[in-house]
């Protein structure tokens, strides 16, 4: 390790890879920061969550019809409220 530490050369390799090494792990907190990025993850999150919500929602309410299926009306108005209380709840987090 001593003569490690002694070589230029070696020392040089080692502060070149650190460097590349830093700028990647910058470039990707630069990623993860971007307002775009964290706007559609936000999105993304959003739309899942009022996925979840639709469903559940959707069983408690919707008995099914002759076909066996739940009624699309009352599945729409489901994932409507879903969608306007997860908004609401994201605003409101937002806000403070």
């Amino acid at each position: 390790m001593a003569d490690r530490s002694r070589d230029p050369e070696a020392l040089e390799r080692e502060i070149e890879r650190t460097r590349r090494e830093l700028a990647l792990t910058i470039d990707e907190l630069a990623d993860r920061v971007n307002p775009r990025n964290v706007a559609h993850k936000g999105m993304e999150r959003l739309k899942e969550e009022a996925g979840q919500v639709a469903k559940t929602v959707n069983t408690m309410i919707a008995p099914p019809d002759k076909d066996g299926e739940p009624d699309r009306r009352i599945l729409l108005a489901g994932v409507g409220v879903a969608v306007a209380v997860t908004a609401l709840v994201v605003w409101r987090r937002k806000r403070r």
